[in-house]
């Protein structure tokens, strides 16, 4: 193929990107010497299509042959050697790949019909998350792992439980086809194995159409680090680390690998950038979830080492942040720190990251340790109240609480059911202890996250092999009903649970001995709205137990933990309604007597 086809180029953006008169081509390679790109369009020849040098490091041209799905690679000659053969490197942004060691397929992001459908989010006090890896989520081979079209299958069984948004980890193409999502190779192509982009946008349109948002997990901390074409680019680099897209001295260093991205260095930032617009842009997701930032923000993730800050890592969360509140308005971003920094959710204009909420260490480390602590008098009830009380700011759903993530049930640690009686997750104990945690995810203020199975009693831990059981759904209908449950009065389905959407959240009942708490839960106040949530955190009934109460009348049991429709030995204590009287208690101008049973929770209301 002669060269008369190939052009300098003036798109502004990177990458393959198709076009009327064929397809540019644009890559950055600032220590290149030539450039070239070779693929299926001019039968992989080395020298027929050279790319212009702009004198920017960037390197481009226009290839009138090349059309959507030719395979392509560039060819990067460096100043090193001339002698030595070229780099041959898949394009950083190419949307799609062969594989992460194959190479880049040209691909048209315009091309999905996205249909005329409008979605909105739910606003994030009416939010509930599930978070969900596509490998296990739903598998339908064995020895393969799940993909977005068969995840597809299971979003009319999240839109009965009542989930309104879904947090996929990473789906960027990673080494290998089982993994957590965490390694990307190359972070703006969908992996392969679970179906490619277009999969990826069918899971959204479809996850819209079942009235639930899509949150993408993405990974800034570092990269790979393996099958990373990234690393050394275009031949340059110091320290014999990474080259052009990372740091090359100390600052490389991060807990999986050395590949922390140069956040200072504009090309690399714009990459960065670019690829966290993408998602909103070219898959319509509803918002992101960033994973640990605390490696974004400092070498080690300490917050308390300055000498170890990025101010850098933090600039770059600023602008991206801005401009997803800017040129996607009512989309969400999610920090994950894990560090208590109140900083994260902070507006850019006072010196925060501008996050919109952030994963709450503050909560689950707390709640997770009384849930599976064996001995009842060792619970710490204040650990869990300043849990349920903790907050960012002024607005209460600044936060992520849960008690089961990918983390949290990973790396050492099992699933909550399986912590409570390792290899008896079917137990009385850790059926009622493990929904009493999520009882409390359910009714705290914060937006609740179930990580994926948790409402099926999953056992033993989360690994990328073990899909989830779906035949679980039917031997833990009554959890998974508790779930159901949960969720419609969290989400106020019903109309009379409106205060757990609510800001406010008073704990007025403590009993340290007894290991009970009681609190308020009110956005406006008064029927319908004010609810009152008691938790019973041992092993004993409680009859004729009183507890205040904030307002006059009969008020409605709406939940019971402990009913039999949860479990056939579930003790199904009766818990009735309640009649309040004109004495007032725990500083709340009237009172009642309870019932509750052992590691219950009960939620009350009145009508309107």
């Amino acid at each position: 193929m002669s060269g008369k086809t190939q052009t300098v180029t003036t798109h502004p953006s990177m990458g393959a990107i198709p076009g009327a008169k064929g397809v540019t081509f644009r890559v950055w390679a600032p220590h290149a010497e030539k450039v070239y790109v070779t693929g299926t369009f001019n039968d992989w020849s080395k020298t027929s299509a050279p790319l212009v040098n702009e004198q920017n490091g960037y390197w481009s041209t226009d290839v009138s042959e090349a059309k959507v799905v030719d395979e392509y690679r560039y060819l990067i000659h460096t100043l090193a050697d001339w002698k030595l053969p070229p780099l041959s490197r898949i394009d950083p942004y190419a949307r799609k790949v062969t594989s992460s060691i194959g190479n880049g397929i040209i691909y048209d992001p315009e091309a999905f019909d996205w249909g005329d459908a409008a979605f909105h989010m739910a606003t994030g006090n009416e939010l509930v998350i599930y978070e969900m890896h596509v490998g296990t989520f739903n598998v339908k081979e064995e020895g393969q792992p799940g993909t977005l079209d068969s995840a597809i299958e299971k979003l009319p069984y999240l839109n009965n439980l009542g989930i309104n948004a879904v947090e996929v980890m990473p789906v960027a193409e990673f080494a290998g086809d089982f993994s957590w999502g965490y390694n990307p190779a190359h972070p703006f192509a969908v992996a392969g194995i679970y179906g490619g982009p277009d999969a990826l946008k069918r899971f959204v349109k479809a996850a819209h159409e079942h009235g639930i948002a899509v949150i993408m997990d993405v990974v800034y901390n570092h990269l790979g680090p393996s099958d990373l074409d990234l690393w050394q680019f275009d031949g340059w680099s110091e320290n014999e680390k990474g080259g052009i897209y990372f740091y090359n001295d100390r600052r490389s260093q991060t807990p999986w690998g050395e590949t922390r991205p140069d956040y200072g260095r504009d090309e690399v930032r714009q990459y960065l950038r670019d690829n966290a617009l993408m998602w909103f842009g070219e898959y319509h997701a509803d918002g992101l979830r960033w994973d640990m930032i605390a490696y974004i923000k400092s070498i080690d993730g300490n917050d308390d080492n300055p000498a170890n800050d990025l101010p850098e890592g933090w600039s770059l969360m600023q602008w991206i942040n801005v401009e997803i509140a800017q040129r996607f308005p009512g989309k969400i971003s999610i920090g994950e720190s894990m560090k208590n920094n109140p900083w994260v959710i902070k507006d850019v204009g006072a010196g925060g990251a501008g996050f919109n909420a952030q994963w709450d260490a503050a909560f689950v480390h707390p709640v997770r340790e009384a849930v599976i602590t064996r001995d009842d008098t060792s619970r710490d009830l204040g650990a869990v109240s300043g849990a349920i009380e903790h907050r960012y700011d002024l607005d209460v759903f600044r936060r992520i609480i849960y008690t089961e993530s990918h983390d949290e049930v990973a790396n050492g640690r099992s699933r909550v059911p399986e912590e409570i009686w390792p290899g008896k997750v079917d137990s009385w104990f850790s059926k009622k202890r493990s929904t009493l945690g999520g009882a409390l995810v359910l009714t705290s203020p914060g937006i609740p996250m179930l990580f994926e199975g948790q409402e099926l009693l999953e056992d033993r831990w989360f690994q990328d092999k073990n899909p989830i059981d779906w035949s679980r759904a039917e031997d833990q209908h009554g959890i998974l009903g508790m779930y159901r449950d949960l969720i419609s009065h969290r989400r106020n389905l019903s109309g009379v649970t409106r205060g757990l959407c609510g800001q406010n959240v008073h704990i007025y009942h403590f009993n340290d001995e007894a290991k009970l708490l009681a609190f308020h839960r009110w956005d406006k106040g008064g029927p319908t709205d004010s609810v009152v949530v008691v938790v019973n955190m041992t092993n004993q009934n409680r009859d004729g137990y009183p507890i205040g109460f904030p307002q006059a009348g009969l008020w409605k049991t709406r939940f019971n933990s402990d009913s039999y429709n949860y479990g056939p030995n579930f003790h199904n204590h009766p818990t009735p309604d309640v009649e309040t009287h004109e004495e007032g208690a725990d500083g709340l101008p009237c009172s009642a007597e309870i019932g509750i049973g052992p590691y219950t929770v009960v939620i009350f209301s009145q009508d309107g």
